[in-house]
C-alpha cells in the first residue's frame, strides 16, 4: 500500500451554475479544494472570492450543539451502550425542509436554559439573604424603626469571640445613656442591637467600634424579621414551581435529541460547503475552482463535470505543489488500523512513505507480546467485533487496531500460558489441593525472562533494520544513493562485519576484512563534505552517534520484556491474593476484580510503549512527516450514517 497518487483539477464554469455544482461535487465527495492562488499576474488575478457567509451556519451550530448539551444534561436519553447511528438515504439527509423548525426547538432548549441560570442565581440570592436574617430571628421590631422621637435605634455586629458583658458594661460607665443587647451569638459574629438617646448615640458608636463593632445589614428592609422571611420564603417557593415549569418544558423536548443531532450534520454539511466557497473565484459571471482529486476517482469526477456547461484539466502535482498536495492513505482493512496512530503522530508528506504496511505487523505484533494473556485478548476480540458491528463507528480504525492486537495478544497467550495470569492452576488447588494441573506454554515470563529479553532486542534489530531499508529504497527512489550508501548500508556492512569477526569469519591476517571495509567506509561517508579539522569531529562524531544511538534504540525494545513481566505478575498476585481464602467464590470475585485493573492498566500501557517504539525508534529512520489531510468537499455525517444512492 502506498499514498494514494493526486491529480490537480482546474476548472472554469459559469457563476450560475455554482450552487449546483458544489451541491453535485460535495454529493460525490472526492474533490479537495485548495486555496485560490496568490496574485502571480495570470488571469486568475482579474477574479475575486466572493464575500465569507459561513458565520450565520457557525452560530446555528453553536446553538444546535448547545441544545444537545442542554438535553444531556437535563433530559439525557436513554439509548444502548452499542446503539448504531441511525441510518438515512442520502436523499433524505439533503432535506433541509425541516431545519428552520429544529433550530426554532434548538432555540427554545436554550431559553429554557437560560431561564434556569436565572431562577438558580435568584435562588442563591434569596438563600443568601435568609441566611442574614437568620441571625436575628430574635429581634420582633420593624425593621424600618430606626429612631423615636428621642431615642435611636441601631443594629449591628462584634466579632464572636469579643467579651459582650464587657463591652456593656464599659458602655454603661462611659454612656449611661444607652442599652445594648444581644439577640443572637455564634462562633463568626455577635448580633446587637443598641438603643441610646440621641445625643449619646455618636459616643456610643465610637465606644463600640473600638471594639469591633460594625453596623447591621438589615438597611431598607420594612417589617419584622420573621415577616420578612415569611416573604423571602414564598419567593423561594414561586423560584421553584417556575424550576419544575421549565424542567418539565425541557423533559416534553427529550425526544428532540435524534431530529437536533441530524440537523447538526445537515448545518456541518452546508458549513462544510460554504467554507469550500470561499475558494471559488469569480468575476460575476464565470467562477474557477482548483482542487485535489485521487486518481481513481477522476473518472466519476469527469462524468459528473460533463454534466455542467465547463472547461477543466487535469495535471500531475509537481515539485513545487508537494507541500500543498493533500495526504490520502491507500491502506487494506488490515493496514488501516494503523491510521489511528499515524494521524497522531502527523500524516506523512506526500513524497513520504506511508508507514501503515510496514508498522501494523510490528505495531500488532509487539501490542500482544506485552499484554500476551489469552482471556484478555479474547475480551479484545470480543469487544471491539461488538462494537465494529453493532455501533458502527464513523471511524472504525480504533476498534480495528483493538481487535488485530486481540488477536496477537490471545496468540501470545496460548504461547506463554495465561489466562488472567495463573487464573486456571490457582482454581484447580483450590476445589482439589492435590491438583498440579498447569497450563501448557513453550515459555513462560516468569521462567525465561532472559530468552524473552534478547527475544524483544532480536525483534527490535529487525525493525530498526526495517526502517534503515525502506529509508534506503526512498532516498535510492528519489535520486539520492549516494546518502543511503553513505548512512544505512554503510552501518549494514559494519554490523554484518562485527558478526562475521564474533564468528572468526572473513578474517585475513588476523583482519577482519568486512569490518575494516565498514570502517573505510564510514571514514569517507562522514567526512566527505567536511574539511580540515572539521573531519575528525566528523568522524568521531559519526561514530559516537551511530554506537550510541543503535544501542540505545534496541535497548528501548528490552520494555516489550518489562511490560509482559508486569502484566503476568500482577495477574498472579491478584490470584494469589484471593487463593488465600480457600474459597472459590471469593478467588473468583477478587481475582476477577484484580485482573480487571490489570487489563485497564495494560491496555493503556500497552498502547503508549508501543506507540513510543514507532514514533522515536522506527519513524526517525525513514518517515517524513508534515502531510495535509485530504479533505474533500463532501457531505458530513458524525451522528447519522448516510446511504449513497445507487448510481
Amino acid at each position: 500500500m502506498a499514498i494514494t497518487k493526486m491529480r490537480r483539477l482546474t476548472l472554469i464554469a459559469l457563476e450560475s451554475d455554482r450552487k449546483q455544482l458544489l451541491c453535485r461535487l460535495q454529493k460525490l465527495g472526492c474533490l479537495h479544494l485548495s486555496e485560490p492562488p496568490e496574485n502571480d499576474g495570470s488571469w486568475q488575478s482579474f477574479l475575486h472570492r466572493e464575500e465569507d457567509q459561513s458565520a450565520r451556519q457557525q452560530a446555528n451550530l453553536r446553538l444546535l450543539e448547545n441544545a444537545l448539551d442542554i438535553l444531556n444534561r437535563f433530559a439525557p436519553q436513554k439509548a444502548g451502550l452499542l446503539a448504531p447511528r441511525p441510518a438515512m438515504a442520502e436523499a433524505d439527509f439533503l432535506n433541509e425542509s425541516t431545519m428552520a423548525d429544529d433550530l426554532a426547538v434548538a432555540s427554545a432548549i436554550t431559553g429554557h436554559a437560560a431561564e434556569l441560570n436565572r431562577l438558580n442565581a435568584a435562588e442563591q440570592r434569596l438563600a443568601q439573604e435568609l441566611a442574614a436574617l437568620r441571625p436575628w430571628d430574635a429581634l420582633d421590631i420593624p425593621l424600618e424603626l430606626t429612631a423615636t422621637a428621642t431615642v435611636d435605634v441601631t443594629t449591628g455586629t462584634l466579632p464572636g469571640p469579643a467579651d459582650f458583658d464587657g463591652i456593656q458594661g464599659a458602655l454603661a460607665d462611659q454612656v449611661p445613656e444607652t442599652a445594648l443587647y444581644r439577640i443572637s451569638q455564634s462562633s463568626e459574629q455577635q448580633c446587637l442591637l443598641l438603643l441610646s438617646h440621641r445625643g449619646a448615640t455618636e459616643s456610643a458608636l465610637e465606644l463600640l467600634r473600638s471594639f469591633g463593632f460594625t453596623l447591621g445589614q438589615l438597611k431598607d428592609r420594612r417589617g419584622t424579621v420573621a415577616e420578612n422571611a415569611d416573604a423571602l420564603h414564598a419567593q423561594l417557593e414561586q423560584i421553584r414551581q417556575e424550576r419544575e415549569q421549565q424542567l418539565a418544558q425541557l423533559e416534553a423536548l427529550s425526544d428532540a435529541h435524534d431530529r437536533l443531532r441530524l440537523t447538526c450534520d445537515r448545518i456541518a454539511t452546508a458549513l462544510n460547503r460554504e467554507e469550500n466557497r470561499r475558494r471559488v473565484l469569480t468575476d460575476g459571471q464565470v467562477l474557477c475552482l482548483c482542487g485535489w482529486v485521487p486518481e481513481e476517482q477522476t473518472k466519476k469526477l469527469t462524468e459528473l463535470l460533463t454534466q455542467f456547461d465547463c472547461a477543466y484539466e487535469y495535471s500531475d502535482p509537481t515539485e513545487e505543489d508537494v507541500p500543498e498536495v493533500p495526504v490520502k492513505l491507500k491502506n487494506n482493512r488490515f493496514t488501516r488500523s494503523m491510521n489511528c496512530i499515524t494521524e497522531q503522530y502527523s500524516l506523512p508528506a506526500y513524497n513520504g512513505v506511508d508507514p501503515n504496511p510496514i508498522m501494523a505487523p510490528f505495531f500488532i505484533l509487539f501490542f500482544g507480546m506485552m499484554m500476551a494473556d489469552m482471556a484478555y485478548g479474547l475480551l479484545m476480540i470480543l469487544g471491539s467485533a461488538l462494537i465494529l458491528r453493532k455501533k458502527r463507528p464513523a471511524d472504525p480504525s480504533f476498534m480495528e487496531m483493538i481487535f488485530w492486537c486481540g488477536i496477537s495478544t490471545c496468540i501470545f497467550g496460548a504461547l506463554t500460558g495465561g489466562f488472567m495470569g495463573d487464573f486456571i492452576p490457582q482454581l484447580c488447588r483450590i476445589i482439589n489441593p492435590d491438583s498440579t494441573f498447569e497450563m501448557p506454554a513453550l515459555f513462560t515470563p516468569l521462567g525465561d525472562t532472559m530468552a524473552i529479553m534478547l527475544g524483544s532486542l532480536v525483534l527490535g534489530v529487525i525493525q530498526i533494520f526495517t526502517g534503515m531499508a525502506v529509508s534506503v529504497v526512498k532516498k535510492t527512489r528519489d535520486g539520492h544513493f549516494a546518502d543511503a550508501l553513505w548512512n544505512e548500508i554503510t552501518w549494514w556492512v559494519i554490523l554484518a562485519g562485527l558478526a562475521l569477526m564474533i564468528l572468526r569469519i572473513g578474517t585475513v591476517a588476523g583482519v577482519p576484512v568486512v569490518l575494516a571495509l565498514g570502517g573505510v567506509m564510514l571514514a569517507y561517508g562522514s567526512t566527505r563534505d567536511a574539511k580540515g579539522f572539521g573531519k575528525v569531529t566528523a568522524f568521531i562524531s559519526a561514530v559516537y552517534n551511530g554506537v550510541t544511538g543503535f544501542f540505545s534504540d534496541i535497548l528501548s525494545y528490552v520494555r516489550l520484556m518489562a511490560l509482559m513481566l508486569a502484566g503476568s505478575v500482577i495477574a498472579q498476585v491478584f490470584n494469589t491474593l484471593g487463593a488465600t481464602f480457600g474459597n472459590v467464590a471469593v478467588f473468583v470475585l477478587i481475582a476477577l476484580i484484580g485482573n480487571a485493573l490489570n487489563l485497564a492498566l495494560n491496555l493503556l500501557g500497552c498502547y503508549v510503549h508501543d506507540m513510543r517504539l514507532q514514533f522515536l525508534e522506527f519513524f526517525g529512520r525513514f518517515y517524513q512527516e508534515g502531510g495535509k489531510a485530504y479533505q474533500p468537499l463532501s457531505l458530513q455525517s458524525e451522528h447519522v450514517e448516510i446511504i449513497k444512492e445507487d448510481k
